[in-house]
């Protein structure tokens, strides 16, 4: 609901503030006395675009403000939105805001943070619907009749089960698609496939081989020196020669002095010990080197054997990943996809069988859907029309368009084969004939302004319980219309506000008895500028005001006023003081 409106150098609009509350808002005053004008600063704050002629001669900007109170169900189809832009402050509460500038700048609001004119009037469009002159209508977008007349008929349950369907056939859809892409290659893709396998399944691969090999080659490699090095250690170490002992014999005779030595000190033991643990260290150490010598190997052959293993796992290496690990890893993938690829017809058949049982499914809840609709707009056009009726149009008659297209790739039913989207097989639009003969049209054919106000009041009366848009704002919903279809109006306008707040401009004092609120706007000079002052009204100045609209203030405008006060407070259940 809007609760506070701020306007400040917009047209003859000096500085002014608003507070309203729920229920029926009423304006009035003379033509010309700024009534639009506040609607159209309302305009600004929903999305609408301005410029700067709108700006109050002599002021640098304008600027317009708007607060929203959200009660639940409004948040929570705009807090997502909000959220989503990292807009969402206190729930509960918007402000919109609008400034114009002389030089052509245009700032749009929410919650105080700059946004796009296009964000500011999807917000809007949440918040508030205005009716009258303006062409920003929700109800003559005709994709919105569709969801409107869901919304009518109350079959939320088999709509949500549509949806989970086609939700799911979605899915297969894109499924299937990717299959079917992937099946136009799908030859060149195994082929090259089962040549990797193949090539790197016969390379036998081992994780820790290459640095083995590496280690060989290095032996292989330097046999000789190896070799050499080898017969020199063993002969320093235990084959004596001729002109030089060996180390063993040394420590040999070197631990049979201490053992001697020993036997006459017994305290110099240990050092014999440790002389005997030396000789039988360089006795294992020779050994050793004795086995290992004899296992170094002079061969060519196992030389170029490596080489060549070397050079395959590099090229592996290379093509699969930089390592062996890589490549290992790549061959596991490769030999689950290619058993993708080969069963690929089996799986795409597979999920044509499925998009053939959901959509047979989907059939019958569409079917379903259909039946539910058509049922709601038989009754969405009998309450239309004798709406309708009770405001002077008794030869309009109202029509809620359903059809249907043929499609070879829609849903099979006994009566053809049907296009669907997320909603069904059905394309609603409403249609309006307010004169016999001339056929029925669409709603944004209307030429008449009043027609469309009369026909919005009408829908907007029977979809009040539908449509979710909290404020509703009429501009002249009045005109053409006499005395007493203007108390229908009334009544239809004060009902309409028990389920939405209603901001109404009007000219006809019977409708104007109707409003919870009342304001009188007027025109004024001071200091030789044009002002638009605005006044709530009660009591003795309310029933003035209408007697002002009926005519001259006199006695029996008056009295007339007051009759027309007391007929709409029994109409409502008021009861006047």
């Amino acid at each position: 609901m809007l609760r506070e409106l701020h306007i400040q150098n917009f047209a003859i609009i000096q500085d002014l503030t608003l507070t309203f509350e729920d229920d029926l808002v009423v304006f009035t005053g003379e033509t010309g006395a700024g009534k639009s004008i506040i609607l159209d600063a309302l305009s600004a704050i929903l999305g609408e675009r301005m410029d700067s002629t709108a700006i109050r001669k002599g002021a640098e900007r304008a600027v317009i403000e708007g607060l929203f109170e959200l009660d639940a169900q409004t948040q929570t189809v705009i807090n997502p939105l909000l959220d989503e832009e990292g807009l969402l402050e206190e729930p509960g509460t918007l402000s919109l805001g609008r400034e114009l500038r002389v030089e052509g700048r245009n700032i749009a609001r929410v919650n105080g943070r700059s946004v796009s004119l296009s964000l500011l009037a999807a917000i809007g469009a949440l918040l508030a619907d205005l009716h009258g002159q303006s062409e920003h209508l929700s109800l003559l977008r005709v994709r919105h009749h569709l969801d409107l007349l869901d919304r009518f008929a109350h079959h939320e349950s088999t709509l949500a089960s549509y949806k989970a369907a086609f939700g799911d056939w979605s899915a297969l859809q894109k499924q299937l698609r990717s299959l079917l892409e992937a099946e136009k290659t799908s030859g060149q893709r195994a082929d090259m496939l089962h040549y990797q396998v193949q090539e790197i399944g016969s390379a036998k691969l081992q994780p820790q081989e290459e640095e083995e090999l590496r280690a060989e080659r290095t032996r292989l490699a330097n046999a000789e020196a190896l070799s050499s090095l080898t017969r020199d250690a063993l002969a320093r170490l235990d084959e004596s020669a001729p002109e030089a002992a060996a180390v063993t014999d040394l420590l040999g005779a070197a631990a049979r002095d201490l053992a001697e030595l020993a036997r006459i000190d017994p305290q110099t033991a240990p050092l014999a010990e440790q002389a005997e643990d030396a000789l039988s260290i360089l006795a294992d150490l020779a050994y050793e080197l004795r086995r290992y010598g004899e296992e170094i190997e002079f061969n060519p052959n196992r030389l170029d054997e490596i080489e060549e293993r070397l050079a395959l796992l590099t090229q592996l290496k290379r093509k699969y990943g930089g390592s062996i690990q890589s490549a290992l890893n790549y061959l596991e993938s490769a030999k689950l996809e290619m058993s993708q690829v080969e069963n690929m017809g089996a799986q795409i058949a597979e999920v044509e069988q499925r998009i053939t049982q959901i959509k047979s499914g989907m059939a019958g809840l569409a079917v379903q859907l259909s039946d539910e609709r058509r049922l709601a707009a038989e009754n969405l056009q009998q309450g239309v029309e004798q709406r309708l009726a009770e405001l002077g149009m008794n030869s309009a008659h109202f029509q809620v368009s359903i059809t249907r297209e043929e499609s070879a790739e829609g849903l099979a039913l006994p009566q053809g084969t049907f296009a669907f989207d997320s909603n069904g097989i059905d394309q609603v639009e409403f249609l309006i004939e307010t004169n016999p003969g001339e056929g029925f049209k669409p709603l944004a054919k209307i030429a008449s302004g009043g027609e469309t106000s009369r026909l919005m009041l009408a829908l907007k009366h029977e979809l009040a319980q539908a449509d979710q848009i909290p404020t509703l704002v009429f501009d002249e919903i009045d005109s053409g219309i006499g005395g007493r279809i203007g108390l229908t109006v009334g009544k239809l306008l004060w009902q309409l506000g028990r389920d939405h707040q209603v901001l109404c401009v009007t000219h006809l004092p019977q409708l104007a008895a109707f409003g919870d609120q009342h304001f009188h706007v007027r025109k004024l000079e001071a200091e030789g500028r044009t002002l638009t002052q605005v006044e709530e009204l009660d009591g003795p100045a309310r029933e003035h005001e209408l007697a002002v609209m009926i005519g001259t203030d006199s006695a029996g405008t008056r009295q007339s006023a007051h009759e027309i006060l007391d007929a709409a407070g029994r109409i409502t259940g008021k009861i006047r003081t």
